[in-house]
This record gives structure tokens, sequence and C-alpha cells, in this order.
């Protein structure tokens, strides 16, 4: 029986700082052999393939053999699967804060939940996350260490702090709170000089559904912080749930949409539009089902990927005292209702040539793989999720150039698997190798239950 060490400091920041100089230790080169090549950009599987990276960049991508530089580290792919590093495009990283009876509790001095978190993504193939709203110190601080190479973590984008209008959606949790133009732009220009890799709006005068009214960010206002972040080089997404709030945030210039429609069907128009604009937007299905899941279907912490991640008392927690809450709480029907509803939504929309991006709107590995489960649930093809989970997401972030696909000259963020995940969606859970930016990770060394 595994140990519970949950409570337990397992990694300083300074072993985990070792944990990636020990695996940067590896060869300057990696030549992945004789691969099925599945690319993430919907082109159709290659056999055969090698690929060479060099350094953290990928140099060569050829049908049959490569002649690859001295000392290079050969992987033998015969029988397996090459596909991108998938990416979970919404997420709130866990660790800053804790829920108490007393209230919000600030815990993110020690960032050892926030780092197993980033370890849970690694080991479940996913090589970058999207935070789309947390506390700012503590997901930028993570952030720059993860791009200095001070933790191991996937590749991390963060909006910060969120953009709201006073009293709206997130306004009382990672605010920054605007009302009024121009007496909005000192408060906006210091979220901008955090570096932000996306702005965050949230357009929402019910929160996520069936809520109690809130106020919401006037159109206008809303038009003009885009114009003002864009001429500054800086993408943005809405968080909205109902189709005339997304058209108008559409409208309004919004690079990308954080969710689905999920407050009724679609319309054929509003597919049209997706078609025709080719908004990215994020899936994020597994938040809504995760509730019914647990109240009706606990066994799935059996899983693989869970036992692995997931602390024995943290799974008894989830299948007692969480199961019971969700239960008996009204959110949890809604929401397995509405769920319903959203997957026919991004099946249209995918259907139709829009772009999907996968999310979770969670804060775990294993959570993007039902998020994938969920997608081809709701009628979408393998292929099709593959470039959801790779190329799609470099779309939502606008880094298309680095990311998302193997291609020469892309960082080689891969994945090696034991089967096809074009043709079951499932058998992106078959891991054998993990690879970021050139570095093969050791799944072994993570600070997760699994290596106790």
């Amino acid at each position: 029986m595994r140990s519970i060490r949950h409570h337990k400091l397992v990694t300083t920041l300074a072993v985990i700082a070792g944990f990636a100089a020990a695996v940067s230790a590896s060869a300057d080169s990696l030549l992945i052999e004789n691969v099925t090549l599945i690319d993430g950009t919907g082109r159709p599987s290659v056999p055969g393939s090698s690929v060479l990276v060099e350094g953290d960049r990928i140099t060569r991508v050829e049908r049959g053999a490569i002649e690859a530089p001295r000392n290079t580290r050969r992987i033998d792919g015969s029988g397996k699967f090459l596909m991108p590093g998938m990416m979970d495009l919404h997420i709130h990283l866990t660790g800053a804060v804790e829920v108490t009876p007393e209230g919000l509790q600030d815990i993110s001095k020690d960032r050892t939940k926030g780092i197993r978190a980033l370890h849970s993504y690694l080991y479940s193939g996913v090589t970058t996350v999207y935070d789309a709203g947390n506390v700012p110190d503590y997901i930028l601080g993570l952030r720059a260490d993860e791009r200095s190479g001070d933790i191991l973590s996937p590749r991390i984008f963060t909006t910060g702090s969120i953009v709201t209008y006073p009293g709206s959606h997130g306004s009382n949790e990672w605010g920054t709170l605007v009302d009024s133009w121009p007496e909005a732009i000192p408060a906006l220009d210091e979220h901008i000089a955090r570096n932000p890799d996306l702005l965050k709006l949230t357009f929402e005068e019910r929160g996520w559904g069936a809520r109690p009214m809130i106020p919401i960010l006037p159109v206008d206002l809303m038009q003009t912080i885009i114009e003002y972040y864009n001429d500054r080089g800086i993408r943005t997404t809405v968080h909205t749930s109902s189709e005339y709030r997304a058209r108008q945030a559409i409208f309004a210039g919004v690079d990308t949409l954080a969710h689905p429609i999920i407050q009724g069907p679609v319309s054929g128009d509003f597919v049209r539009l997706m078609s025709v604009k080719k908004t990215p937007m994020v899936s994020t299905l597994a938040i809504g089902e995760n509730y019914s899941r647990l109240a009706e279907h606990p066994e799935y912490l059996d899983e693989e990927l869970y036992q692995a991640t997931l602390t024995a008392e943290e799974i008894d927690v989830l299948k007692t005292e969480r199961r019971k809450e969700y239960q008996e709480r009204k959110w949890t029907w809604w929401m397995k209702i509405m769920t319903t509803v959203a997957q026919e939504n991004v099946f249209k929309i995918n259907d139709a040539g829009g772009i999907l991006v996968a999310g979770t709107d969670q804060t775990s590995g294993p959570a993007l793989h039902r998020e994938l489960e969920l997608l081809a649930a709701a009628g979408i093809p393998a292929a099709d999720i593959v470039r959801i989970a790779t190329l799609n997401g470099a779309l939502f972030l606008g880094n298309e150039r680095e990311l998302g696909s193997i291609e020469e000259g892309k960082l080689a963020d891969l994945l090696l698997l034991a089967a096809d995940p074009t043709v079951d969606i499932n058998n992106a859970k078959q891991i054998v190798m993990v690879v970021k930016g050139g570095v093969v990770i050791d799944r072994a060394k993570l600070d997760l239950p699994v290596n106790d």
C-alpha cells in the first residue's frame, strides 16, 4: 500500500531545481526513429518517420532514416506513435488560497501543492498550461521559475489577474476592476506592466449559467480595453456562457472565447459565425460534468492517472465528503443537463470548421484526459481531438509558430504513446515518454504519489 505523504514537504524548491538540472543533463540531441508521426496539424499520420531534436528545437522531420550527430540519444519508435505535447488552455492552478470556515486563507508561500499539480500535468503528457485567473504574485512567480528552469513544470502562460467590472464575475477573487474610461488606464497599465500572456475579461451577468444576476462590463468599455491591449501586442479572451454575450464580445474584437456556449443550444447563425471568424473557443466541459461524475461514478478515481497523481487521502475525501456535497447540490444536476447542451454546441462548431481548444477549468493532468473523453462523447473524431489538444491551443495563445505541432523549427514538446490516439483518444493515456523543450521528463522523479 502506497504511503500518504500529502502533508510532508517532499520536495523543497532546491530539490525541484535539482530535478530540472538532472533531466537537462541528457544528450544535446535526440532522435526518435521509425515512429508513426501524428504531427498535430490534422494531416494524415505518417508511419516510419524520424524526428531529430537538437537543443530545444525540432530540426528535422523525415519519412525514413535521418543521419544524426554523434552522441545523439536514439529512441526506437517501432510500434509507437509520436504526437505534440498536449495543452490545457484553461486552468486555475491550485495552491494560492484555501477555503476555510473563516474565509479564504493565503497559502501561496508554500508552493508545494501547486508544483505537485504542475507535475501531474507533465506525468499526464501535458506540456503547456494557461492559467486563466489567479493570485498574481503566486502564478507569475511560478511562471518566472518555469521559464528560468528553476522548477520542473509545463510551460506556463497566464493572465495573472482578470480584468472586469466591479461586482461582476471574478471581481471578488483576482480582479483588476475598471468602470470607466480613461480612468481605467492606470489600473490597466499596472496589469500590463506584469507582462500577462493574455488579457482575460469577464462578460457575464449570471456568473456561469443559473446564478443570481450581477453587474456586467459595458460593451463599449470592453471594446476600448480590447483595443488598448491589442495595441500593446497582448491577445484577449473573455468569459461568457451565452450566445448573445459571445457574439457581442466577438464583434467588440475579442480574440478568443474562454468557454463554450452552455446556457442553451447555439443557432445556425452562431455556428456559421464561428466557422468564418475562426475565433478559438475553449471547451471546458469537464468542470461542469465533474460534479455529477463524482456524485454518480466515483469509481473513476480508481483509474491509473488519478491513482498516480492523487494521494490516498485526497481520493478518500473526494469519495466521501466531496461526493456527498455534490449529491446534495442543485448545481450538480443543472450542470449535468447543460453539459450535454454544451457538447452538442462544440460538436456543431467543430463540424463547421470552427476552432475548438482543449481546456478544463480545473487543475490536474487527469482532468485534461477527461476533457478529451467528453469531446469524443460529443461525437468529435479522435483525429480532430488531437489537433484540439495541440495546435489549436497554440492558435489560442497566438504562438503557433513555436508550439503545437511537430514541424521543423518548433519547440520540441513531444508525447510518445504506445497506441494510436487518432483511433481512440483514450490512447493518449498510454504514455511511453514525455519531452518538453527537447528534455526527456523522468516521470519517476516527479513529486507525485505514484513515486512515493
